[in-house]
């Protein structure tokens, strides 16, 4: 499912700070998406997670971490140029979130701090209420053990109780409501190899029930994804290319068959 058509960027007059200055962003009149899953993919540096983060701000994303893109200081100037972009739905949705890496590192903290205080406030039902029914021990417990059970059917003992890729996975699935847009910026940053195809896998899976992805990756395991539209940030414009022309795919494929040649340049 194909929930946002496209984007159009509005005529902007502060066109000489940032963001407005990034050349894509400069050079940007319209995007349309054409696919479930679209990769936005370029050098460091090249505005593909500028716009990505406008995006999200334009939407109103839901946020996987403890800041909303309406609060979120590191948006702020992303918010700015979030009120040029005209946003065309084919079916507006509610559904999803938006995700960056580092996002991903502060909320499973974030989840293990939430557990141990309600584990805490638990044990300590025990001290407050010494010379009272065990029905009223057990009704005061409730609400902190079925807070206590929804974390643990959602996250297992802990997102950060797993590796990295392990809990990064458990997030994306333990989330994960059909009908949604997703917006991922370079997901692929805790994932293995084997991990990231896991990930493709879980993409097929969720583009069945009617989700949307728009990824920022560097990963050419990820952009290979079968049928996806690429579009590629590069010399300040955006276009749509093929994955076999990607310098992330060529680079990779003559370093892996010939690495000394690389190598003994260092």
């Amino acid at each position: 499912m194909i929930h946002l058509r496209s984007i159009q960027k509005k005529e902007i007059r502060e066109a000489d700070v940032f963001p407005f200055n990034v050349p894509v962003i400069r050079a940007l009149h319209e995007i349309e998406f054409r696919a479930p899953v679209t990769f936005f993919v370029g050098e460091n540096g090249s505005g593909k997670s500028t716009l990505m983060e406008a995006i999200a701000c334009a939407i109103g994303s839901v946020t996987v971490g403890s800041q909303s893109v309406n609060t979120d200081p590191s948006l702020e100037q992303m918010r700015k140029l979030a009120q040029y972009l005209r946003l065309v739905w084919t079916k507006r949705t509610l559904k999803g979130f938006f995700l960056r890496a580092e996002d991903f590192f502060g909320y499973a903290k974030q989840i293990t701090q939430t557990r141990q205080e309600l584990e805490s406030d638990l044990s300590n039902v025990d001290k407050d209420y010494v010379g009272r029914s065990q029905l009223a021990k057990d009704l005061a417990k409730l609400p902190y053990r079925n807070e206590v059970g929804a974390l643990k059917r959602r996250y297992g003992d802990g997102l950060d109780a797993r590796s990295h890729g392990e809990g990064f996975m458990a997030l994306f699935q333990s989330r994960f409501v059909s009908g949604g847009l997703y917006l991922l910026d370079e997901p692929e940053a805790p994932l293995s190899p084997l991990r990231q195809l896991s990930f493709l896998s879980a993409l097929k899976q969720m583009i069945t029930e009617d989700a949307q992805f728009i990824i920022a990756t560097h990963s050419p395991i990820i952009l290979a994804f079968p049928e996806a539209q690429i579009l590629n940030f590069s010399d300040g414009e955006i276009r749509k290319v093929e994955y076999a022309e990607l310098e992330h795919v060529t680079l990779t494929k003559e370093f892996l068959n010939n690495p000394g040649a690389y190598l003994r340049n260092l």
